[in-house]
């Protein structure tokens, strides 16, 4: 599962388009999407940290490691503008390694560390290898919203909840806060 977001476009840009772009390259470069949620706009997290994002969320199949698709997402960002000068800061293109199954990396301890680390500590710290599922997806709406549309009973192999179930937990807040673009910016 990959969550899929930007929020540096051109004004004359369109969301659709531009994400339609990047499943072509996902499609080329790596294996084919199976699924693929509505775009939803979404504040800048954290809050304050730039314009809104359009996020997305979508299924790959693929027998490459998640080591392997997580370069490949890295060079289609770069493909793409995006330039990594800090962490959390405006991007063209954002493609997040969420969940690869029940994979748990690099194992449950280190998880743990991770999805308890306080926010002040996400700022200054991050894994120098690759975590999964991501540490912090069920805190997320911007996450979980979108990946709802693609994979609803997923379950996380360390918290033992669906994708369904992670939303319904978050802050009725948080979840106003994911709004669907108009069907004329989706795909």
């Amino acid at each position: 599962m990959v969550a899929v977001g930007g929020n540096m476009f051109s004004e004359k840009e369109s969301r659709g388009e531009f994400v339609r772009s990047v499943v072509a390259s996902l499609e080329q470069r790596i294996c084919p999407v199976e699924r693929l949620s509505r775009l939803y706009s979404t504040p800048a997290f954290p809050a304050g940290s730039g314009p809104d994002y359009v996020n997305a969320a979508l299924i790959l199949r693929g027998e490459m490691s998640p080591d392997v698709m997580l370069e490949h997402l890295h060079e289609i960002e770069y493909l793409f503008g995006r330039e990594r000068k800090k962490r959390w800061g405006p991007r063209r293109l954002d493609l997040d390694l969420i969940a690869a199954g029940d994979l748990v990396l690099p194992g449950a301890e280190e998880h743990r560390k991770w999805r308890e680390l306080p926010l002040e500590e996400q700022l200054k710290k991050w894994p120098e290898e690759l975590l999964l599922p991501h540490p912090r997806m069920q805190e997320r709406a911007f996450v979980l919203v979108p990946l709802r549309d693609v994979a609803p009973e997923w379950k996380h192999p360390i918290l033992g909840k669906t994708v369904t179930e992670m939303c319904d937990d978050l802050p009725t807040g948080a979840l106003r806060e994911v709004v669907p673009l108009p069907e004329s910016a989706c795909l």
